[in-house]
């Protein structure tokens, strides 16, 4: 069994070093070109509709706001990765490794705003009357492969239930360094998480268009009260980003130093994994909104690719290089470098306590929408009868994950991501020509975008 176990790691590390890069980062580079680098053309039009729309109320068919679809997909990439996952690819990968997580931010844009394009496009109502779509949809109706859809649906089904267990151990083993019993916080966890989930998507929506805002917020206040402490190292913080983006870094006090590319692995990684662009998980949530034009809502994954890596990802990196904390913990300790900022300004208990708290809200709020996401799945394979009974099952990873036995599962995860992701990217690459005509239909009409140019007609 170990042995098995060794050669699965392998695979799994494989597959997550070039390949899935050169996937994620190649095809978000693509589209970016096919869409003609709509992402920073227009920007400022996409800021208007987000940020600025973000109270508004949407025109069009749907079952939630727009803005509700954007807070159920941002629970589910703003998780425990942003506080600890940074640091951890400043450890190995050196400062330069946010530069490169930057980048793939913004090629990123594009497959989120793709794949959410898409996702609106192909949605359909199901018994119950709710807006569903998602990357099954669009490769099945759009691509004409039920096979690809399927097999999205089906690797995305089974890969959330040891996702969810592994979120689980994150909270209770945070809880219990502020002397929670696991058992408690796990039964806790499942019960919070099974009163949101059983009231189904608007519910879901509900709760984590107020979740969301807070538990970001409460962590940016505290972060930035840390960076402002040190203001006059940020300068300095962006100045080692971008000079060791390109340049390798020596070994320093904990930091054993790392060369360019390690930084570019890192960062791609981080950027990767940090706002699922390309996963085809962001399409689900968004495929209940209530929108006039494809175009529109797909505004909202941009929107979410900037929150999670441009805002809350880059707050976390500024945080760790301001306070230099970077340099003298070792790699192995890094996810602890969040924390131990926060308390050397704020004290072992108020500090702790934030970056705990803000640990358990995010991995809440991932919990409540991964279970809806995996609920989608089971009911586009097996109907709506099955989808609850699957519910029941992710509610009882939560428990699984708490007082253990089903590690042996996490070993499976990321070939399991790769299994969603592959599928996906096939289908928004061989889209690109639909993709290209819909954002054409929207940013030339100056009904959706005002400004359009009028075509004359004399």
């Amino acid at each position: 069994m170990e042995g098995f176990l060794e050669a699965v790691a392998k695979i799994s590390g494989w597959i997550w070093g070039t390949p899935m890069r050169v996937t994620l980062v190649g095809g978000g580079i693509w589209l970016t070109i096919a869409l003609g680098f709509f992402q920073f053309r227009y920007f400022p039009f996409i800021m208007k509709e987000t940020f600025g729309k973000i109270f508004h109320k949407a025109e069009g068919e749907g079952t939630i706001s727009p803005f509700q679809a954007a807070t159920s997909a941002l629970a589910s990439t703003i998780g425990a990765s942003n506080i600890v996952g940074v640091p951890v690819a400043i450890a190995f990968g050196g400062p330069g490794a946010i530069f490169w997580m930057w980048v793939t931010a913004l090629v990123g844009c594009s497959l989120k705003f793709s794949e959410v394009m898409l996702g609106m496009k192909y949605r359909e109502k199901n018994k119950e009357g709710e807006f569903v779509g998602g990357p099954m949809y669009y490769l099945t109706k759009g691509l004409k492969s039920p096979f690809l859809g399927g097999l999205f649906a089906f690797g995305l089904m089974l890969e959330l239930a040891p996702s969810i267990a592994t979120q689980a151990v994150s909270v209770v083993q945070t809880a219990s360094t502020i002397g929670i019993p696991k058992m408690a916080s796990g039964i806790t966890l499942t019960i919070i998480v099974a009163l949101v989930v059983y009231g189904g998507i608007k519910r879901i929506a509900q709760v984590t268009e107020k979740l969301v805002p807070f538990m970001a917020i409460l962590y940016l206040i505290g972060a930035l009260i840390i960076i402002f402490a040190n203001a006059a190292r940020i300068p300095e913080a962006f100045a080692l980003i971008f000079k060791y983006a390109f340049t390798p870094i020596a070994a320093t006090g904990g930091f054993a130093g790392a060369g360019i590319a390690a930084g570019m692995r890192w960062g791609v990684a981080r950027g990767c994994y940090s706002n699922e662009a390309g996963m085809g998980t962001a399409p689900i949530a968004h495929a209940a909104a209530v929108t006039d034009h494809p175009a529109r809502q797909a505004m909202w994954g941009v929107f979410e690719v900037i929150v999670d890596t441009g805002i809350v990802c880059t707050t976390t990196a500024i945080l760790v290089l301001t306070t230099g904390i970077w340099k003298d913990i070792p790699a192995s300790e890094a996810a602890s470098m969040p924390a131990r900022a926060f308390q050397a300004l704020l004290g072992d208990a108020v500090g702790g306590g934030v970056v705990t708290f803000s640990i358990l809200m995010f991995v809440l709020s991932t919990i409540i929408v991964l279970v809806y996401y995996g609920e989608k799945q089971a009911e586009y394979l097996f109907g709506t009868k099955f989808s609850k009974f699957m519910r029941v099952v992710y509610v009882l990873s939560i428990i699984m994950g708490a007082v253990g036995g089903i590690e042996f599962l996490y070993q499976f995860l990321d070939i399991l991501l790769a299994i969603i992701i592959f599928p996906n990217m096939i289908g928004l690459i061989l889209k690109t020509k639909e993709l290209k005509e819909m954002k054409d239909e929207f940013f030339n009409d100056p009904k959706y975008y005002p400004g359009a140019k009028v075509k004359n007609t004399n």
